[in-house]
């Protein structure tokens, strides 16, 4: 290996020669003790998709455009996940040491990065220089106006300060955070699907496999739509019973009235059902929140204004939720939020999920856990998510998480651009590779593809297929028909906990979440703070009218339950790696 690297050593530094000429014409500041600093992080910084020399090059780069910061205090602040931990207690410090630029990096809970956010914009006072908050807010960000256009800044004010080798058509998300615009308002700092998430291990079995082939038809496989999922969860909680003497569950949620229960359909429950339009990265003009838009402004929810949140997709979607929560899932499910439901499945007696997110991995991966066997490798799989009878090929299938970097147009001119200094280091190719294995949040389609990530998905149970397949595209962040998210999403959690509880049908759950939802977009209407693209209401009109036209809300199937259908796991990583060669 070592022969390889020198015989190789001289078009490596040909190559970061060809990359120095990105930086050319810049300030040439650093000294041999700031460089000798960056060096020693260098070595923390591996693998990386780039070499030493480039590494070294950008760094050098962060140095020369920081040099009027230095010695400058900024205070940043995301959610508490494990690539933010990874930020806050290295990134930091390496940033600070190699810059000069003292950074706060705080790490918060998700609903108070929205409460702060909320509550700078309203006072116009200065609490963060900058957030990394959910790309889920970008129709809020790009309809009050009070977030900097990144597409703008980086060409202008920021252009002396924009990282010539930043490379935004690497960031897998692009498209996440691109208003109707054109213009991208935020950047992507880490990213994480909602899949499929089963026992590989059990599905392998075969006296399991006859068993469930004889009751049900067809074989135990990646159930492809919900019909087959909810025969899995059925097969395993009421047949299987009990695996190795322990009891097991063929479903696995969470039901506590919390404002988690919310995440819960607004990240694309309904879409995955097929309660909106056809489109990518979202629905249009009807989206996976059941909001329809006329061009870029909404116009409404309910069923009347042809809207689809109390539409037969998205009340189906509600029923099976809690059907199947009662039914098939662990009893203290029901009274348990994400973050306590999160960890159940790595406890080794759940078969399935529908709705897990790939945050967990790092998690879930972990050696000496009931879910990893003896050599580390994992007892479970992650895959597409199944389907419900109302979805349509070339609509969205799940939802992606996407702390994106968010930058606000009242914060001190300088302070910003030492915090998108900041920002931009934390997502940059020296550092960025690293970073995606400590946090399994990948961003950068160079990270995913690199060989590092070939030797280590064996351990990930799919998440590198998962991201190096087309099917990605699939999964896709709140769109830009939601016009003010902090205010519509509390709603959610609200009305579906009622439904949750039994005091309300699902029906009259959802048709109260579309009236409280199209009342707060009258209200925005009527105090005209969104003039750009804010909402324009429909007048009520017959819902039938709307069943009538093409697309969402779309009328009642006749049958909900279609003949279940599965796909073998290993035949749907074969497929994807075809789709990839082509």
């Amino acid at each position: 290996m070592e022969r390889i690297k020198h015989k190789n050593r001289w078009s490596a530094l040909a190559a970061a020669a060809a990359f120095g000429l990105l930086f050319a014409g810049g300030a040439q500041a650093a000294t041999a003790e700031q460089m000798e600093v960056a060096e020693k992080w260098v070595k923390e910084f591996q693998p990386s998709t780039l070499s030493r020399e480039e590494q070294l090059k950008e760094l050098e780069w962060f140095i020369d455009a920081a040099e009027e910061f230095r010695g400058m205090d900024i205070k940043v602040v995301s959610e508490t996940i494990t690539t933010h931990e990874y930020e806050a207690n290295t990134l930091a410090k390496a940033f600070s040491e190699i810059t000069g630029i003292n950074v706060t990096h705080d790490l918060i809970q998700e609903g108070d990065v929205i409460e702060k956010l909320q509550t700078e914009m309203q006072t116009q006072r200065s609490i963060y220089d900058a957030y990394i908050n959910d790309s889920d807010l970008i129709g809020t960000h790009y309809r009050y106006g009070d977030v900097v256009a990144l597409s703008d800044y980086m060409k202008g004010e920021g252009a002396d300060v924009t990282l010539p080798t930043l490379d935004i058509d690497d960031f897998m998300g692009k498209s996440f955070v691109t208003a109707p615009d054109g213009k991208l308002y935020q950047l992507p700092d880490q990213q994480f699907a909602n899949l499929y998430w089963f026992r590989y291990d059990w599905f392998q079995k075969p006296e399991l496999r006859k068993q469930f082939k004889e009751m049900y038809g067809y074989e135990l496989g990646v159930p492809v739509n919900w019909s087959a999922y909810e025969d899995i969860a059925e097969f395993f909680t009421e047949h299987v019973g009990e695996i190795d003497g322990q009891k097991v569950y063929g479903h696995m949620d969470y039901g506590k009235k919390d404002p988690s229960l919310g995440w819960r359909f607004t990240d694309a429950w309904l879409s995955m059902a097929g309660a909106g339009d056809k489109g990518l990265p979202n629905g249009e003009p009807v989206d996976e929140w059941g909001i329809r838009v006329d061009e870029c402004r909404p116009v409404g929810s309910d069923v009347t204004r042809g809207g689809a949140v109390n539409g037969p997709a998205a009340v189906y979607s509600l029923t099976k939720y809690i059907d199947w929560l009662k039914q098939y899932a662990p009893p203290e499910a029901s009274g348990m939020t994400f973050s306590e439901a999160g960890p159940v499945p790595a406890q080794g007696n759940v078969a399935q999920q529908i709705f897990w997110y790939t945050a967990f991995t790092a998690d879930m991966a972990k050696e000496g856990t009931p879910v990893v066997d003896e050599n580390g490798n994992p007892k479970w799989r992650m895959a597409p998510s199944p389907h419900g009878p109302y979805w349509e090929e070339g609509m969205k299938l799940g939802y992606q998480d996407a702390g994106s970097w968010t930058l606000l147009e009242h914060t001190d001119a300088k302070r910003r651009k030492a915090a998108w200094l900041y920002a931009q280091f934390t997502v940059s190719k020296t550092v960025s590779l690293k970073k995606t294995h400590e946090g399994l949040t990948p961003i950068r389609k160079s990270d995913i593809n690199h060989e590092s990530f070939t030797e280590r998905a064996p351990k990930l149970g799919g998440l590198v297929e998962f991201y190096r397949s087309p099917a990605r595209v699939q999964w896709t962040p709140t769109g830009t028909n939601v016009p003010d998210y902090p205010k519509l999403a509390q709603l959610w959690w609200q009305n579906i906990a009622e439904a949750v509880t039994g005091a309300k049908t699902p029906q009259e759950a959802m048709d109260s979440l579309a009236r409280e939802q199209d009342r707060v977009m009258m209200r925005l209407e009527r105090a005209k703070v969104q003039e750009r693209c804010g909402p324009k209401l429909n007048e009520p009109r017959d819902a039938q009218y709307w069943y009538d036209q093409p697309g969402a809300p779309k009328p009642e199937l006749d049958n909900e339950k279609p003949q279940g259908k599965t796909i073998p796991y290993d035949e749907l990583i074969q497929r994807w790696e075809q789709a990839r060669e082509t």
